[in-house]
């Protein structure tokens, strides 16, 4: 079975990734370059995606900085030591991101015949992301049901979510057990030069909170470490 692979660098999509191959599937990656503020986490997909053994990994420019709204695409300050409040979407949400992200690797699922896209978005242990809950993940698989070719003709590729239901601790267990150098991985929103990451925005508290709750050394480098 083939699968696409959506893949941005972090410790999730690496660990998504890595569950996808243990399954046995053949897989595409894909990575977005859109323009955001942690640029470094393009350079982080290639390496992750190398060190993987992926042949086909494709990473598509698209700059949403053109529409802005975001910290990560526009000059807002990313939060620093402070999580969301309830209920509160961060200024780091990108808007609609994830649906774009998954429209691209449908149609990416289409060309190469994928019956599987894989994304790892979590509802657990996260930002608050509209579009990383339950909801959207099966609001898009109905849409995968009817908007393209392969859905028509009766097979319709499947959303996979496997992280969906799982905190950050659980993650970095199941990434440890399948292999994952989280080494290779970038979470910072606000890198300092070099990418090494803040240490203080809600990607890094949030990262940080994974490996100290599973009692796995972290291996990020934080700036003024």
């Amino acid at each position: 079975m083939k699968a696409v692979v959506l893949l941005s660098g972090g410790m999730d999509s690496a660990t998504c990734l890595a569950i996808a191959k243990s399954e046995g599937r053949e897989i595409a990656a894909l990575t977005v370059d859109y323009g955001q503020r942690h640029q470094v986490e393009v350079e982080r997909a290639r390496a992750v995606a190398r060190a993987a053994g992926v042949r086909d990994h494709r990473v598509v420019p698209l700059d949403l900085r053109i529409f802005g709204g975001s910290a990560l695409t526009a000059a807002i300050p990313v939060p620093k030591g402070q999580p969301p409040g309830r209920g509160e979407i961060p200024p780091t949400y990108v808007p609609a991101r994830n649906t774009i992200f998954l429209a691209l690797a449908l149609g990416l699922a289409e060309v190469v015949q994928a019956s599987e896209i894989f994304i790892g978005v979590t509802a657990v242990d996260y930002s608050g992301y509209p579009d990383c809950r339950p909801e959207f993940v099966e609001a898009f698989a109905r849409l995968a049901a009817v908007a393209t070719r392969a859905a028509v003709e009766g097979s319709p590729p499947a959303i996979r979510a496997p992280l969906l239901r799982l905190g950050k601790a659980d993650i970095v267990r199941r990434g440890v057990e399948l292999g994952v150098d989280y080494g290779l991985t970038h979470s910072c929103y606000d890198p300092a030069a070099g990418g090494l990451a803040c240490g203080r925005c809600d990607a890094c508290a949030l990262r940080r909170k994974g490996f100290v709750e599973a009692g796995v050394a972290d291996p990020t480098r934080y700036s003024g470490a």
